[in-house]
């Protein structure tokens, strides 16, 4: 069979079963596979594909019309344009979050002290390392999974920067205080919610997106706990759900939090929310 025949075919598959951006999810199995960039894919299209790479290409197909995300299948996703090794341990990093890098950069200052809770990935605490290198900051980033810590140490040395990690159910296991910023993407999905949405998310780990009943459990952790780890005047920032404003808010001045105010993401969504101790 030919490379450009597999691809159609397996493009088609997705297609027949409802598979949003089929062709896009078609290249990039078929690149994955045959070990190349998309870019030169069209200059492979005539070739033939061995027979063993053939398998696997329809055996990923196969997974991703499950509803596994292709990220999974090719352990890649980028963020603030660094390259990140994904897996089932860990949520996929998605454009939104880029927008809390991009408002935690703002205030960060020279040697600041800052630390990312709920790390998962790596992904917020790799891209503010790497884009405040001439701020000299101290990183910390904690995660009560190993198993998501060991991905993110993974892409700490692949993107060459270093990050203090640390095993901690939120703040249990951190024993460092005085942080100037403390930034968050955590779990915030409602419970009862997380079995209606697609099957790519449902792929990803529960612990990572479960936020409780009211989806709300750990800003209230956090808002609660973080006064005793951040300075005086310190900055906490959070990404929140796009209906969340109104209730994360309240929580945050119900703790004393003062200057709360709320980022829209480029789809005018409410998306980030930072506030002063």
């Amino acid at each position: 069979m030919k490379i450009k025949d597999a691809y159609l075919k397996g493009k088609k598959i997705l297609e027949d079963n409802l598979v949003e951006d089929s062709d896009i999810k078609a290249r990039l199995l078929i690149c994955f596979v045959l070990g190349g960039r998309k870019e030169e894919l069209i200059l492979k299209l005539e070739d033939e594909l061995e027979e063993k790479s053939e398998k696997i290409f329809f055996e990923c197909i196969d997974k991703v019309k499950q509803g596994m995300p292709v990220q999974y299948i090719t352990n890649k996703q980028e963020f603030m344009g660094l390259n990140f090794f994904v897996n089932e341990n860990v949520l996929i990093p998605q454009p939104d979050t880029e927008i809390l890098v991009e408002e935690t950069m703002k205030i960060a200052k020279s040697g600041f002290k800052l630390l990312d809770l709920c790390t998962g990935s790596g992904a917020i605490a790799i891209a503010l390392c790497k884009n405040l290198k001439d701020k000299d900051i101290d990183m910390y980033a904690s995660d009560i999974s190993g198993g998501a810590l060991e991905v993110a140490r993974k892409n700490a040395e692949s993107n060459n920067v270093e990050i203090n990690f640390i095993q901690s159910d939120v703040f249990k296991q951190i024993n460092e205080n005085s942080f100037d910023i403390i930034v968050s993407n955590p779990p915030y999905i409602e419970n009862d919610v997380i079995e209606s949405l697609s099957n790519e998310v449902k792929h990803e780990p529960f612990i990572a997106l479960a936020g409780g009943d009211d989806g709300l459990d750990f800003y209230r952790r956090i808002a609660k706990e973080a006064r005793g780890h951040l300075k005086d005047d310190g900055f906490l920032c959070l990404e929140i759900g796009y209906t969340q404003k109104g209730s994360v808010s309240n929580i945050l001045e119900q703790n004393g939090y003062k200057e709360i105010k709320c980022i829209k993401d480029l789809g005018n969504n409410d998306r980030v929310i930072i506030c002063k101790k």
